[in-house]
């Protein structure tokens, strides 16, 4: 049975975006090359409600590709893959080619 997992309020999931170790004729990169903390949005919640009630809406939407905080998120597996649940106020931005 297929699972998914529709986050409430103001939850992001997201599976973090790993970078290759080396290249495509093998050169191996340093690890500080390949450090960027990024991932794709794959689901978002609804939003939280403000003081007067209204719906708050959230900053990303699915398919962004956003920059994570080094560390926080809380992990969450589903079908032998891991994702991670944010807060919205907790991912630091989105990314643009």
């Amino acid at each position: 049975m297929a699972k998914r997992l529709v986050p409430l309020l103001n939850r992001v999931l997201v599976e973090k975006i790993i970078p290759p170790s080396k290249t495509n004729t093998g050169i191996l990169l340093p690890e500080k090359t390949t450090k960027l903390n990024s991932g794709k949005v794959i689901a978002v919640g609804p939003g939280n409600r403000g003081k007067d009630g209204n719906l708050i809406p959230l900053a990303v939407k699915e398919g962004d590709t956003v920059l994570l905080p080094e560390y926080g998120g809380t992990e969450v597996k589903l079908a032998d893959k891991e994702y991670y649940l944010y807060r919205d106020e907790d991912i630091m931005g989105t990314l643009h080619e």
